[in-house]
């Protein structure tokens, strides 16, 4: 599994870089912020979101502590997506929220 160091997401936003964020947590986690620029798909739908996503693209994928993320991670994986799962979750995040 590839994976990424929530302090080198927010490096790499604070240099510009567009990032394909996507946060798999519920609509409530979400309320209390999320990393800017994210896009919100629970992962009860990423599966039927998956047909929305852009393959040519590399995607973050984002949960509370990073177990949810993994399996949303697993899912696109196999639908042939480029994936990295952001270690620790919003829980080891310590940058700006929206």
């Amino acid at each position: 599994m590839n994976t990424i160091q929530p302090k080198e997401v927010e490096q790499k936003l604070n240099q510009g870089e567009n990032l394909n964020i996507i946060d798999v947590r519920e609509d409530e986690e979400v309320a209390e912020g999320m990393i800017p620029g994210a896009q919100h798909i629970k992962l009860g739908t990423i599966e039927e979101h998956a047909s929305e996503l852009d393959s040519s693209k590399s995607y973050i994928m984002v949960c509370r502590s990073g177990g949810r993320s993994g399996k949303a991670y697993q899912i696109l994986e196999q639908k042939g997506f480029d994936v990295t799962n952001m270690e620790g979750g919003m829980m080891s995040w310590e940058g700006p929220t929206k």
